[in-house]
């Protein structure tokens, strides 16, 4: 069984095969997340931000973006002027920053705690900052200060995890893996990877 948060902070049991629904309800699309910040980095680093620079800093056709921002317009996330300058409405910017901050947390914790290579942690927490809740995020956030608080510590802890030496074939006395692990299969995840 998995739990899905709800309104009012209960939690309900939801079938394994329901839990992809989940999806449907984000708040934004992994495209909107990024027109969204996109807008949002522009503002603060020019003041101003229109289509034609959102699509050049997405790397993406003006006609893209006029799609999306048609949507985050109907959703009251955006809003556009008589001169054709975007602004984000109250509860887009607050999404916006939102997003940005888990992006940051996330990034983090990859580079720095997990060790994975920052061009590998920057793609990973960019795929998945608009799908992880608030609630994880804060928490992700306390384990990481309260990990880093103690710096001889943490230093200590690191460089303990950096030398681990992980081994896979038993997980029947895994912590983690059971029934099945991961790693067990290097060809499945070397063929995946390809």
């Amino acid at each position: 069984m998995f739990y899905s948060y709800q309104h009012g902070g209960q939690f309900k049991k939801k079938a394994a095969m329901e839990v992809w629904k989940e999806f449907e309800q984000n708040i934004v699309t992994h495209s909107a997340a990024h027109h969204l910040t996109a807008i949002d980095e522009l503002l603060n680093k020019n003041g101003y931000a229109r289509v034609t620079d959102v699509a050049k800093k997405l790397n993406i056709t003006r006609g893209s973006v006029s799609i999306t921002l048609k949507t985050l317009k109907e959703r009251g996330l955006v809003v556009e002027d008589e001169n054709k300058f975007l602004k984000l409405s109250e509860k887009g910017n607050s999404i916006a920053r939102l997003i940005s901050l888990k992006r940051h947390v996330l990034t983090k914790f990859f580079k720095d705690i997990l060790q994975v290579p920052e061009d590998i942690a920057t793609i990973d927490a960019c795929k998945i900052e608009h799908l992880i809740s608030t609630q994880t995020g804060e928490r992700l956030l306390v384990f990481m200060n309260f990990l880093l608080n103690d710096r001889e510590r943490s230093k200590k802890l690191l460089k303990e995890f950096s030398n681990f030496q992980h081994k896979c074939g038993n997980t029947e006395n895994c912590e983690v893996c059971e029934p099945d692990c991961l790693l067990a299969d290097k060809k499945l995840v070397e063929e995946f990877l390809k």
